[in-house]
């Protein structure tokens, strides 16, 4: 874990711009397609160096593989985990798939019924995953060529702080049916204790774990008649699970991030922070990453003004998000990041970004102008907030001392 002793840092969530023929060769592998496996390994080796490169070069402090090598969630758990098949959905027999716009499509049936909300119709298209036998971390040898191609890219750099992202169980187990553990606790715990195998491994070879949870707060529109008091218990019982899974690892190498499904879609039903800061808090991480710059998030700032970070926390707000292709404005990023300042202490905070910018802005070159803009921003925050302990204390001179008038 890194603090902002001498002026805000920054980092990001996580997925970063890949090439076409990188992404063509990553999703085919991941759908059982016939692929080149020697030009994929060439190629991703490549671009994981040119990744951490261009993080360097916008000025990101805190930089990542770009997760160049995963699809999505829902692969990446199939790639990693065994004890499930896959069966087609059939509609009017099977569970309706769970869906993080559930909420929201209620109050706008027109606008998702037209194809917009991107998650309504393609979780029914894809096949689900039912867990049929006991859960095993079977990803050992994609896990061991991240690790490698990501301390590949990172010789002779000098850079603050180096992580990797894992998924979570209760991420996981969103697209992962159970039909074989005999409650939903047990189910859950053993996800975690599926993944426990990769967070160890990550930490093993020297990096920062992030723990990217979505599940905690976009889980709340996955069940639209459950009540805050119900969800709360839903969403504890999942945060247990990843302290579970973290359990002997140290507290600060551990980041969680969270945010609520990042679909492009109306939000509006979206879970409000103050419901479950504590029990993001209860986390066992040294960082926590959320979603502060999008429309429906950003006035959460004032969540701070009554909750306090664990202590020795720092928190990363995003400044920068993906729900527009507008860049936001080096001057606007330091505005956001110095009202966090000044609620939790500069040193406690880092610059962040809403959610993994590559898959969700309009073209690479906007993710990284965006992360240039962070950098930029957080150079400006940073001469606000450093250059007012700088300035040499202004000290009130006495009065002058009346002489008394002498004898004649």
């Amino acid at each position: 874990m890194i603090n902002s002793t001498h002026r805000i840092l920054t980092t990001h969530a996580g997925a970063l711009p890949r090439a076409p023929e990188l992404r063509e060769l990553i999703f085919a592998r991941a759908e059982g397609r016939s692929y080149d496996r020697d030009a994929l390994s060439a190629m991703l080796k490549s671009e994981v160096a040119e990744v951490v490169r261009k993080q360097l070069d916008c000025g990101v402090d805190s930089v990542n593989d770009g997760e160049l090598g995963k699809t999505s969630f829902t692969n990446y758990v199939r790639e990693r985990l065994s004890g499930f098949e896959l069966r087609d959905y059939r509609p009017g027999v099977d569970p309706a798939p769970l869906n993080i716009t559930a909420r929201d499509a209620r109050d706008f049936p027109q606008y998702f019924a037209a194809g917009k909300g991107a998650l309504t119709g393609a979780a029914q298209r894809r096949k689900l995953a039912v867990c049929v036998a006991p859960l095993k971390y079977v990803g050992q040898a994609a896990l061991k060529e991240d690790l490698e191609n990501f301390k590949a890219a990172l010789q002779g750099l000098k850079l603050a702080e180096a992580f990797l992202p894992a998924n979570t169980p209760g991420t996981i187990e969103h697209w992962l049916r159970n039909e074989h553990y005999p409650s939903e606790e047990a189910f859950v715990e053993a996800i975690a204790e599926a993944m426990r195998e990769e967070y160890q491994a990550i930490v093993d070879a020297g990096f920062l774990l992030q723990i990217d949870d979505p599940d905690l707060p976009d889980g709340w529109q996955m069940f639209p008649e459950m009540s805050v008091r119900d969800y709360r218990r839903y969403a504890t019982l999942r945060a247990d699970a990843i302290n579970h899974a973290l359990r002997g690892i140290p507290r600060e190498r551990v980041r969680l991030h969270v945010c609520w499904g990042s679909f492009h879609g109306p939000h509006r039903n979206d879970i409000p922070l103050t419901d479950i800061i504590d029990i993001v808090f209860r986390v066992r991480a040294s960082s926590y990453s959320i979603e502060a710059s999008n429309p429906c998030h950003e006035h959460e700032w004032r969540v701070f003004e009554k909750t306090k970070l664990p202590e020795g926390a720092v928190l990363v707000p995003g400044v920068v998000g993906h729900y527009s292709d507008f860049i936001e404005h080096p001057e606007l990023v330091a505005e956001r990041l110095v009202k966090y300042a000044k609620l939790v202490g500069r040193e406690n905070v880092m610059g962040g970004t809403d959610c993994g910018l590559g898959p969700r802005v309009g073209s690479p070159e906007i993710a990284w102008a965006k992360l240039a803009s962070l950098a930029e921003g957080a150079r400006i925050a940073s001469r606000r907030l450093w250059a007012r302990s700088a300035r040499p204390s202004k000290k009130k001179r006495a009065p002058a001392r009346k002489k008394k008038a002498g004898r004649r």
